[in-house]
C-alpha cells in the first residue's frame, strides 16, 4: 500500500455558513483515513506544504523509531516543501491515528489529526463500520479562532474548544442498516478533552481499547477516553425507524455528538458479534520485572523567561523535572534507561486533581491495576488515562530499541512540562 500525504493551510466550513482557515492533511478536513494491514508493509510519502516544520507520529503503532515522527529523537524536522518517506509494518491490528510532534497546541488544535487503520490479518467482518473522530474546535459562533492555549488553563486542565465535531461536522446524522453487526471506531483527536462515552438505543459491548481488542468484551455503559485515545464498540442495530445515539457524559447528563438513523434492511436479525482475535504483544516476564515509579505533579514555580523576553510556561513535573525542550545538538537525559527485552512495571501517580492521559510511544502497555485495584482482566494500551490522584500499574517489555516520548496527551500539559522519553538499548 502507498499513499501521498500532505499537510496544508485550508479552509473548511466547521460552523455552518462561515469558512475558517484551517491546517489539513491532504487539504482536507476530516483527513484522508489511510488503511493498511497487520502483518503488511505500507509506504506515505508525505510533503510539507506548512509554513514551518512538522512530522507525523503514528499513535499507538509498534513501529522502528527511525519511523515514529519525534523531531530529533527519531528524525529531522521535515522542512517546507520537504517530502519524507514513512515506511513500516504494522504488527498489530487496530484503530490508530496520525498526527504531526512538532507546535502541537497549533499544529493539532487547526486540524492536522487522522485516523490509520489497521485491518486484521485475516479480515474480520461486520455488516458496517463507522470511524467516528471526536473534537472540539476553538472557535466562535462565526467559525472565528478564540485561544488554542491559555496559560491559566494549561495549568489546570487546559483551554478546551467549544464547538464539538465528529469528522469535521457539528452533531451528524448517519445512517444504519437494521439488525446490521456495527463496530464503531471511535477516536478522542482533541488537545483537552476527556470524553465519557456512552451509547443510547441499543446494548453495546467495548471491543477494544487504544487500538487493542480485549478478551471479554465489557457491556458499555461509560468508557472515558482521554485525549489520543481510541475506543471499538460493537452493536446490533435494531429495527428500521429507531436511533441510536453517541453521547459525551458529562456527570449525569448526556451531550449529543452525533446520531444513527436506522433504515431499513434485508439483513437477518440476532446475528453473533464478530470476535476480534488479540495482537501478538510480547509475554512479561512478571517475576523478573523491575519496578519504576513515576510521579506527575504539579510545579507552582514562577515560569522562566525566554531569551527574546516572553514567559515560558512551566506548570508540570515528572519526577520533579519539566521537559526542557530539544534541539538538534541538545537532547535532554531520559526519564529512564531500559535494558532491551527486559519486563518493566511503570508505577503511574498522579498527585494533581487534573486527568492525564500518559502515552507511551514504541510498546503497549498491559494495564495490571488501576487506582490500588488488581484489573481482573489486564489489558493492554498505549496511554494510560489518570484521573485526580488517579494511580496504575502498567507492564511491558522493552523490546523496540531506541529513544522514546512518553509524556502527556493532554497537548498543553505536554508543552509546558508533562513530557519526557525513556530510552530502550
Amino acid at each position: 500500500m502507498v499513499y501521498d500525504l500532505t499537510a496544508e493551510p485550508t479552509t473548511a466550513e466547521l460552523v455552518p455558513g462561515f469558512q475558517t482557515n484551517v491546517l489539513g492533511f491532504n487539504g482536507q478536513i476530516p483527513a484522508p483515513t489511510i488503511r493498511c494491514r497487520q502483518g503488511q508493509e505500507v509506504t506515505i510519502r508525505f510533503t510539507n506544504k506548512l509554513s514551518e516544520s512538522t512530522t507525523i507520529h503514528w499513535h499507538g503503532l509498534r513501529i522502528p523509531i527511525e519511523m515514529d515522527g519525534v523531531p530529533f529523537l527519531s528524525q529531522p524536522p521535515i522542512m517546507p516543501g520537504e517530502t519524507f518517506v514513512y515506511r513500516f509494518t504494522p504488527p498489530d491490528a487496530g484503530t490508530f491515528w496520525y498526527h504531526p510532534h512538532m507546535n502541537s497546541v497549533k499544529q493539532l488544535g487547526m486540524g492536522l489529526v487522522g485516523l490509520i487503520i489497521v485491518e486484521e490479518v485475516v479480515p474480520v467482518e461486520f455488516d458496517e463500520e463507522h470511524e467516528l473522530m471526536l473534537k472540539h474546535w476553538h472557535l466562535d459562533k462565526q467559525g472565528q479562532w478564540k485561544d488554542l492555549m491559555i496559560p491559566r488553563l494549561s495549568a489546570r486542565m487546559g483551554t478546551p474548544g467549544e464547538w464539538s465535531s465528529v469528522n469535521g461536522t457539528h452533531e451528524p446524522t448517519y445512517t444504519l442498516k437494521a439488525n446490521a453487526t456495527t463496530r464503531l471506531r471511535i477516536a478522542n483527536v482533541d488537545n483537552t478533552i476527556t470524553y465519557p462515552i456512552a451509547i443510547e438505543g441499543v446494548n453495546a459491548w467495548v471491543i477494544a481499547i487504544d487500538g487493542n481488542p480485549i478478551k471479554t468484551p465489557d457491556k458499555l455503559i461509560q468508557h472515558k477516553i482521554g485525549p489520543g485515545m481510541r475506543v471499538d464498540i460493537a452493536f446490533t442495530a435494531p429495527k428500521a425507524g429507531e436511533r441510536v445515539y453517541v453521547r459525551q457524559m458529562k456527570g449525569r447528563f448526556p451531550f449529543s455528538l452525533c446520531d444513527f438513523q436506522v433504515i431499513a434492511s434485508d439483513l437477518p436479525d440476532q446475528q453473533p458479534i464478530p470476535i476480534l482475535p488479540l495482537n501478538p504483544v510480547p509475554a512479561l516476564a512478571l517475576d523478573r520485572a523491575e519496578e519504576i515509579d513515576f510521579v506527575f505533579e504539579w510545579e507552582g514555580a514562577v515560569s522562566p523567561v525566554g531569551k527574546d523576553g516572553k514567559v515560558i510556561p512551566k506548570f508540570w513535573l515528572t519526577n520533579k523535572r519539566a521537559w526542557e525542550g530539544m534541539s538538534k545538538d541538545n537532547i535532554p537525559a531520559p526519564l529512564a534507561t531500559l535494558d532491551l527485552g527486559k519486563t518493566y512495571i511503570f508505577n503511574l501517580k498522579n498527585v494533581t486533581q487534573y486527568h492525564h492521559p500518559i502515552h507511551l510511544h514504541g510498546h503497549t502497555f498491559t494495564v495490571l491495576e488501576l487506582d490500588g485495584r488488581k484489573v481482573t482482566e489486564p489489558f493492554h494500551t498505549d496511554t494510560v488515562l489518570l484521573g485526580k490522584n488517579g494511580s496504575a500499574k502498567a507492564a511491558f517489555v522493552a523490546d523496540n530499541p531506541g529513544r522514546w516520548m512518553y509524556h502527556c496527551h493532554v497537548i498543553e500539559h505536554m508543552k509546558t512540562g508533562l513530557m519526557g522519553y525513556i530510552e530502550v538499548k
